[in-house]
C-alpha cells in the first residue's frame, strides 16, 4: 500500500486478511470493530489504518482460539 491515501473495498480488505466481507460486517454490527467510512455511493471504504486495525483484530481472535485454553482447535 502506498503512503498516499488509497481506499480499499470491503472485498479487498477481507481477501487480504483471510475472512469474508460478511464477517467484517458482523464484527461492525456487533461493535467489535469500528464502523467503516462510506463513499458517495454508501459503500464501505477502508484506508491503511482501518486495514491494519481489522488485521490486528483478526489475529487477536486467532490467538485466543489457539491459545485461550491451551489446546489448538481444529
Amino acid at each position: 500500500m502506498a503512503n498516499n491515501i488509497k481506499f480499499m473495498s470491503i472485498t479487498e480488505v477481507a481477501d487480504r486478511i483471510g475472512v469474508t466481507p460478511k464477517t467484517i460486517v458482523r464484527w461492525e454490527k456487533a461493535g467489535k470493530v469500528k464502523r467503516s467510512k462510506r463513499d458517495w455511493r454508501g459503500w464501505r471504504v477502508y484506508n491503511k489504518e482501518d486495514f491494519l486495525r481489522l488485521k490486528e483484530f483478526k489475529e487477536t481472535i486467532i490467538y485466543f482460539e489457539e491459545d485461550g485454553d491451551g489446546n489448538d482447535k481444529e
